[in-house]
């Protein structure tokens, strides 16, 4: 059966942060992320517009879920995906509902997100925390929206595993405040030569601004990444930084 112009309009309006909210539904394109989902969490998936090819080839995955799972031509495909060039599969999906974990927050390594804005990073960063086995993200409330396609293409199916709350930094820190909150910044000490608790909170600041003023007060310990001598760059991709961070804090001792 054909699309319906309902259907269509539905899905293309999930592109739109707006109308996700509205219906708690996102989007996920591609068989990577669409088969990760199925394994991981597939009752969250709701409905599954596939090529034929790609419904035969994952018989094992659909054969035990009641997800509803429409054929669709490679043209009805490209009216509905946000990617430049569709990958056989689009699946709309109920959006997670995190809680904040207390006994994470106070047992392991969590990052703290301030105003991160750009999608790449975020996935990225999610990735990240996915490789480091931090378990938990918290995002500012003006950090970008987990479930914006561009965040759920470049996570790789982290956003699956890492599970990301939305909290201003000052409400949680004062219910702990024994725990040791690291901020990234340019004037801060070396954290190669620092040591470092193995359980605590990394805040990563906003790609062009870094941590805001109101965080950057709620901050224990104030760490940065030195660049060696001849290094050129004014400042480091805040992913990047996670990266490094994160690879730090995980091989302390």
């Amino acid at each position: 059966m054909p699309l319906s112009k309902s259907t269509i309009q539905y899905i293309k309006s999930l592109h739109l942060r707006k109308f996700r909210q509205k219906y708690n539904n996102f989007l996920a394109e591609g068989g990577k992320i669409v088969s990760e989902i199925l394994q991981q969490a597939p009752e969250a998936v709701e409905q599954i517009y596939a090529v034929p090819e790609w419904i035969a080839a994952r018989q094992h995955l659909l054969s035990n879920i009641k997800t509803s799972v429409q054929e669709i031509t490679a043209e009805e495909l490209k009216k509905i995906a946000g990617l430049k060039t569709p990958n056989q599969v689009l699946a709309i999906v109920q959006q997670f509902n995190f809680q904040l974990n207390a006994d994470w927050l106070q047992n392991d390594l969590s990052l703290y997100l301030d105003g991160i804005q750009d999608p790449g990073n975020m996935g990225t960063i999610l990735r990240i925390a996915d490789w480091f086995g931090i378990r938990q993200v918290i995002c500012s409330p003006d950090c970008v929206e987990i479930f914006s396609p561009k965040v759920v293409q470049a996570s790789m199916g982290a956003f699956l595993r890492v599970q990301t709350v939305e909290m201003e930094l000052a409400e949680w820190s004062k219910n702990f405040p024994e725990l040791p909150v690291y901020g990234a910044v340019l004037n801060g000490v070396n954290v190669f030569k620092t040591p470092l608790e193995k359980k605590g909170i990394i805040v990563i600041g906003n790609e062009s601004k870094g941590i805001s003023p109101e965080n950057e007060v709620l901050l224990t310990q104030r760490i940065s990444i030195p660049a060696p001598p001849g290094g050129g760059a004014e400042s480091l991709n805040a992913a990047v930084a996670t990266g490094i961070l994160a690879a730090v804090f995980r091989n302390q001792g």
